[in-house]
């Protein structure tokens, strides 16, 4: 019995790490920081990585039970992630926990202003981005563009089969094909 509960665990963190293996990759396009003028920074990658594991945690949380013990692990990644980049940039061992704690708790004020953002009307995805990215202006082109993607990537998801998205291969749109 323990053993196989190991074993699921183990397939559900690989899972995981492939999802998130995606996310990544997708948050890196090119077009993202030379088209759309997202900081080529540390913070800026980190904003990039926080938008695509918001939407693929929305959809992932939309089925419910179903897909519980992976998006933990998705989580986990991420956390695991902020660690070994914080580490990677020259971090103290003692400042890195409160900072990893400071980026996983953005990342949970984040998604909670995106959820919002995406549920009402009007500009306030635009505004919510331009606040997240600093010294941008919710009317800028790259904005708008931007919450075009945001918008266009949380349709996607939402017509992928939850089997394909499990399985490390989230179906995100184009950056620079969407207007």
């Amino acid at each position: 019995m323990i053993l196989r509960s190991l074993k699921r665990r183990a397939e559900f963190q690989r899972k995981a790490g492939e999802i998130y293996g995606a996310i990544v990759t997708q948050a890196r396009q090119r077009a993202f920081y030379a088209d759309l003028g997202i900081p080529d920074t540390p913070t800026g990658r980190y904003e990039m990585v926080v938008i695509h594991l918001f939407l693929v945690l929305e959809r992932l949380r939309s089925e419910g039970a179903l897909t519980e013990p992976v998006t933990q692990e998705l989580v986990d990644a991420f956390v695991a992630d902020i660690d070994d980049s914080l580490r990677e940039l020259g971090t103290g061992d003692i400042g890195v926990p409160r900072r990893v704690k400071r980026a996983a708790a953005g990342f949970y004020a984040r998604a909670r202003d995106y959820r919002q953002a995406l549920e009402a009307s009007g500009t306030a995805l635009e505004q919510t981005l331009a606040r997240h990215l600093g010294d941008a202006d919710a009317t800028e082109p790259r904005i708008g563009a931007l919450a075009a993607y945001v918008r266009a990537a949380a349709a996607s998801l939402a017509v992928q089969h939850v089997e394909e998205l499990i399985e490390g291969r989230p179906s995100f749109p184009d950056p620079k094909g969407v207007p």
